[in-house]
């Protein structure tokens, strides 16, 4: 008898009923006192969770899964448990096996962690003598939920006692939120990390939520320099849209840049996102040079601005060039065709280059490929698939600059 017709089958729909959508079914809490526990305000839920449960971000084997990931705000104490009203039974239907879902999360977590609930609100009133980790850099307030909110900025490494094992429960949150995002060697003394935590009132006196961080590593740029690499930077989302992003990378620059050892400062295979944040950063900066001044940007970008931008700002060629364009944009009148068509083939010369490099392969090519494997390889370099490839880079660098030009202007 087919499956789906037999008492002892599952039919596609009844199949389906037991898949969910991972991102879903997480409910990640920051918990600043017990009755955070029963408010769905205070309810967040992983934008990513194909490292944990396969790319399809699905789980399966339940109905009405429910899967709690409390931390307390600042120490980040966690709490794992999951709730469901029925699980897939293997003697009931053919074998199949239901995910092993706390397992496949707690392997990516430190060990220590609550699976009871009254074991983990014990840990909520110590949140009282919690206090943020490293060397206090900033501080920082912003307008939210009807309040002024006070915001810090500290510095630490694994040096700090207590901080490697904070850490081990922060860095849980790259697999959530950062696409690709990997755990790193915790081991190696290069790496700095910035942290932002909220001090607020409570019960008389001050106690801290965790906010968002920033790593960098230090590596080595000859002959005798540090070439600092931003690696990973996280806003958690109960604190996105504030503008933490920009304090955050803001002062991170301003204490690397302090260092006289540092060359430049470069940033590791950035999100979209991110690279707004950065271009976004780096034009006010550089707006304040003398190099980047309105009436110079239509002259083209120059060995001043690169030195400017590297001297003052420890921004590299390559960066001080988006944000030459970026600035140069602004000042441009795109409703003027001559004006445009300048900015525009100023942007092309240097998107051109790599096809300018393809040009020397292609000669390469002519002298070792026979005349019939010439014609097939030489598609790809035509003129025409140049000439539209170069537009669509164009094309994606005007939506981007346009867009950090937008927070520019109310900036």
């Amino acid at each position: 008898m087919a499956a789906g017709t037999s008492g002892m089958g599952l039919s596609r729909s009844e199949l389906e009923s037991f898949v969910c959508r991972a991102n879903d079914v997480i409910d990640i809490k920051l918990v600043r006192k017990e009755s955070d526990l029963e408010d769905s305000k205070t309810t967040f839920h992983p934008e990513l969770t194909h490292q944990v449960f396969g790319e399809t971000e699905n789980i399966f084997g339940y109905k009405d899964l429910l899967v709690k990931l409390y931390y307390t705000a600042g120490r980040l104490t966690t709490y794992l448990n999951m709730s469901y009203s029925q699980k897939v039974d293997p003697v009931r239907h053919e074998g199949m096996q239901a995910d092993e879902v706390l397992k496949n999360i707690a392997e990516k977590m430190p060990p220590g962690f609550c699976t009871n609930i009254d074991d983990f609100s014990m840990y909520i009133p110590k949140e009282a003598t919690f206090q943020p980790y490293g060397t206090l850099l900033h501080s920082y307030r912003r307008e939210a939920e009807g309040g002024d909110r006070l915001f810090q900025i500290y510095k630490a490494d694994m040096s700090v006692p207590g901080f490697r094992e904070f850490h081990e429960r922060l860095q849980m949150f790259v697999l959530w939120f950062i696409d690709a995002g990997s755990f790193i060697d915790v081991d190696d003394e290069k790496w700095n990390y910035y942290l932002i935590f909220e001090k607020y009132a409570c019960d008389g006196s001050h106690r801290y939520a965790t906010v968002g961080y920033l790593t960098a590593y230090s590596y080595y740029a000859y002959p005798d320099k540090l070439r600092p690499r931003i690696s990973q930077v996280l806003v958690l989302p109960p604190f996105q849209r504030l503008g933490h992003g920009v304090e955050l990378l803001q002062t991170a620059y301003r204490d690397m840049r302090e260092n006289t050892d540092v060359l430049d400062i470069t940033v590791e295979d950035p999100s979209e996102e991110f690279l707004r944040l950065r271009d976004f950063v780096d034009c006010v900066n550089c707006k304040i040079l003398p190099a980047f001044s309105p009436q110079l940007l239509s002259g083209g970008f120059t060995a001043d601005m690169a030195q400017q931008a590297q001297e003052k700002l420890k921004i590299n060629k390559k960066q001080a060039r988006r944000v030459y364009e970026i600035l140069r944009l602004e000042q441009t009148d795109v409703s003027d065709a001559a004006e445009f068509r300048e900015f525009r083939l100023d942007v092309k010369r240097r998107l051109n280059a790599p096809f300018r490099k393809e040009s020397s392969y292609v000669e390469k090519l002519r002298k070792v490929l026979k005349p019939e494997e010439l014609v097939v390889a030489m598609e790809d370099f035509s003129v025409e698939n140049r000439q539209a490839k170069l537009e669509e880079m164009f094309q994606d660098n005007l939506t981007h600059y346009k867009r950090v030009l937008e927070r520019l202007a109310v900036a």
